[in-house]
């Protein structure tokens, strides 16, 4: 098994076609034919069954790819890291942000990466914090940020900061009172909710809590950008940290109330995986990530209290 069959097979398993992954690495289409074949005989099994319309994975080929994109993703980092003097940090990087933290820091982050960093090619992944911790599991991204993780063995997380839920919708939904609103008066509103999964627990992390509020959500969608245009045409209020609409709140279009009894907090994590090779590049982008999101916590941009002590 060598670097080369890897990357072929990674190709092959990526379109599921030995033609476009010929044509995605400008290599011949039976070279990339031999090395598959070479490789299936080397480990003794079939990684694809060779269908009429495509390539499909064996269960084999499914264990292989999980192994073969570490193992490049780990080569590529070295090469960045060496080949690169030590004045200099340069490479691809990837990073997953979940909405809040785009709306928070992603017009601050490129505009410092193109200045400070201009050999850096960084690629944004957004999602939902559910998405962007699956992305980091597969090795999609080389950093990640999300909510109320599940704890992962593979994936090193350090919190970042902590913030309120609050309740958030026009005053008709909410009434335009500046005083707090108790869980008991909020679950009789009609909530529009994330699914249930590791969207809706990336907000509230307590299940019976969840289920309360599910029991009379009129709307679920996995759309951030569905929920903020419910709100604002009134179909109903949401559970959000202030970050997440303070554009709306600063024009007055959507209004925010503190939620008590109880108290709803979420925290927010920086994850890596544990095998992730650290090197210059990755160093800086996590440094000037968690500057970036300290200065929003300074200046209140951003309500929250920043809670990173190092990793």
């Amino acid at each position: 098994m060598d670097i080369k069959q890897l990357t072929y097979f990674v190709a092959v398993f990526e379109h599921a076609n030995l033609s476009h992954a010929a044509s995605h690495l400008a290599v011949a289409q039976s070279a990339i034919s031999h090395h598959i074949g070479k490789l299936e005989a080397e480990l003794g099994t079939p990684l694809f069954v060779r269908k009429p319309r495509g390539m499909e994975p064996t269960a084999a080929g499914q264990r292989l790819f999980s192994h073969a994109r570490h193992i490049l993703a780990s080569i590529r980092n070295a090469e960045q890291d060496m080949l690169h003097n030590a004045e200099e940090i340069a490479g691809e990087f990837a990073i997953g942000l979940p909405f809040s933290v785009m709306k928070g820091i992603s017009v601050p982050l490129m505009r410092r990466v193109l200045s400070d960093f201009p050999k850096v090619r960084l690629s944004i992944v957004e999602g939902l914090s559910g998405s962007t911790h699956n992305a980091l599991l597969a090795s999609d991204v080389d950093m990640a940020l999300f909510y109320n993780p599940n704890r992962n063995p593979e994936i090193t997380i350090v919190p970042v900061l902590e913030e309120d839920i609050l309740c958030v919708g026009r005053t008709s939904i909410i009434s335009d009172s500046r005083g707090p609103i108790t869980f008991a008066e909020l679950s009789e509103l009609p909530v529009l909710l994330l699914r249930h999964g590791a969207s809706a627990r990336a907000l509230i992390d307590r299940p019976g809590l969840l289920s309360r509020l599910e029991a009379n959500a009129p709307l679920q969608l996995n759309s951030i950008s569905g929920i903020t245009n419910g709100m604002l045409a009134g179909l109903g209020c949401t559970i959000a940290p202030q970050v997440f609409v303070r554009d709306h709140l600063d024009t007055g279009a959507l209004h925010a109330r503190s939620i008590i009894e109880p108290q709803l907090t979420r925290r927010l994590y920086l994850g890596y995986r544990r095998d992730y090779p650290s090197n210059r590049l990755f160093e800086a982008i996590r440094t000037l990530v968690l500057d970036l999101i300290e200065q929003e916590v300074r200046s209140n941009a951003w309500v929250a209290e920043y809670c990173y002590r190092g990793s």
